[in-house]
């Protein structure tokens, strides 16, 4: 009988739902960037410019939002992906794994430390250079990726080590977030900027009243992105401003146990629509609005929005000329120094301050080295690079070098990370005997949750 080892204590069945989830978007991000390099080498490989560039718009009276295919993914479908980052990183704030300061902070400082080096490097590197804007393009880790790779290559029982690497992702992330924001703006309108505020301060009322349904968020939130979109700004942002407003506490209310059971009871006594939509809103009511729209647009953000992404953004024409350009390019080399050796350093020197200076502690099983591979395995950089990429630079040579510098960089820390950390955890187990539970193993299904008994 296959076997497969458990360890204890468990993470929570939200986080290992969420970690399960990004393990599959990996495998199928992997096989969209595989796809688009094929489609962009093939005879023809024409069209795949052809079908990303094709123009569509939606209209209404006078009023048009006109984008082409690849913005309209770039743009507006990513705005999925970074609402449901928000809301991981709401909830885990919140109700999570990430509210105890000595947990976030080794995680958080080597975040920092994983965002400065490796821009340094590049900016070094591409020093007055036509490249020089493109310092953004190696600071970001592809949560996704890099979850999915440790659960495939990854060291026996890697979950205090995931928990670790998830943590410093998502700090990661909201700072790469801050960077899309702050410097690749190109224009800014502050009439839509201000309808903006004002937009955000109403998902603030709703969360401060204790609004429980979704409804209201989703109508804010795509007013949001409009005001985003139109002000300049990348309209990303609006889909992490709904992710961290949406509240991710269960509402205090000592009677809300005792509605489910009054309408549970009274369905029960007779089943009519009426009553059955009374005790579904009570239900519903009693779990946190994040969780639900998770639930919802976590499977939607991993399995279509990301794949999708990389079929749009990965395609690269490889010939010769384009090949020996990148080779000596600083745009290829500097983003390739950064993702590989930015990472690795800045990480590592950002998660040993914390620890020498007792302001964190690693969780139990984690030992230094593990720091040290997972910090090379936080190079894997594809998402939000690729997304930079596409707003650093107007020409297609320039995006071109440093797509490959990507797709290499990602590669050799995937590689390198892996087997530093299978040596080391074999050297240094993540779990004992005592830790480790054998089941029968199951395929994992992407709509059942694995924390759930069959």
């Amino acid at each position: 009988m296959l076997r497969v080892v458990v360890p204890l204590p468990r993470v929570s069945p939200d986080l290992r739902r969420f970690l399960s989830t990004e393990a599959g978007s990996a495998i199928l991000l992997l096989a969209a960037a595989v796809a688009a390099l094929i489609w962009a080498n093939v005879p023809g490989w024409t069209s795949y410019e052809t079908v990303w560039s094709t123009i569509a718009s939606i209209r209404i009276g006078n009023w048009s939002l006109t984008l082409d295919v690849r913005h309209w993914i770039n743009d507006a479908a990513m705005a999925i992906f970074f609402l449901v980052v928000g809301l991981e990183v709401s909830r885990e704030v919140s109700v999570g794994e990430l509210r105890s300061v000595r947990a976030v902070a080794a995680p958080a400082l080597g975040a920092v430390g994983g965002l400065a080096v490796p821009a340094v490097l590049y900016a070094v590197v591409n020093h007055g250079g036509a490249g020089a804007h493109g310092w953004g393009i190696p600071i970001s880790t592809d949560t996704a990726f890099l979850v999915g790779v440790l659960a495939l290559f990854g060291p026996r029982c890697p979950d205090r080590l995931r928990l670790f690497l998830l943590t410093l992702a998502i700090v990661d992330d909201i700072g790469a977030i801050i960077v899309l924001g702050v410097s690749y703006t190109r224009r800014v309108s502050v009439t839509a900027l201000v309808i903006a505020g004002v937009l955000t301060l109403v998902l603030v009322a709703l969360r401060w009243l204790g609004v429980w349904r979704l409804t209201p968020y989703v109508l804010v939130g795509i007013a949001l992105w409009l005001a985003v979109q139109a002000s300049g700004v990348h309209p990303t942002l609006a889909g992490v401003l709904v992710g961290l407003l949406v509240p991710a506490a269960a509402p205090v209310d000592a009677a809300q146990g005792e509605r489910i059971r009054v309408f549970g009871r009274a369905l029960i006594e007779r089943a009519d629509p009426g009553r059955a939509r009374l005790a579904v809103a009570a239900v519903r009511a009693a779990v946190p609005a994040n969780d639900r729209m998770q639930e919802a647009l976590h499977p939607l953000s991993a399995y279509v929005v990301v794949p999708a992404f990389g079929l749009a953004n990965a395609g690269v024409h490889l010939d010769g000329q384009v090949l020996r350009t990148a080779a000596t390019s600083a745009v290829t080399i500097g983003v390739i120094v950064g993702l590989l050796a930015g990472n690795a350093v800045g990480i590592t020197a950002g998660a040993t301050i914390a620890l020498r200076t007792g302001l964190a502690a690693l969780p139990g099983g984690v030992r230094y080295g593990h720091v040290v591979g997972g910090a090379v395995l936080a190079g894997i950089g594809f998402t939000i690079s690729l997304f930079i990429t596409d707003l650093a630079f107007q020409t297609a040579e320039l995006r071109d070098q440093a797509k490959i510098g990507v797709l290499t960089g990602s590669l050799l820390a995937a590689v390198f990370g892996s087997a530093l950390l299978r040596y080391l955890g074999d050297r240094l187990p993540l779990c004992t005997l005592d830790d480790e539970t054998v089941i029968p193993a199951l395929p994992p299904l992407p709509w059942r949750d694995p924390a759930v008994p069959a």
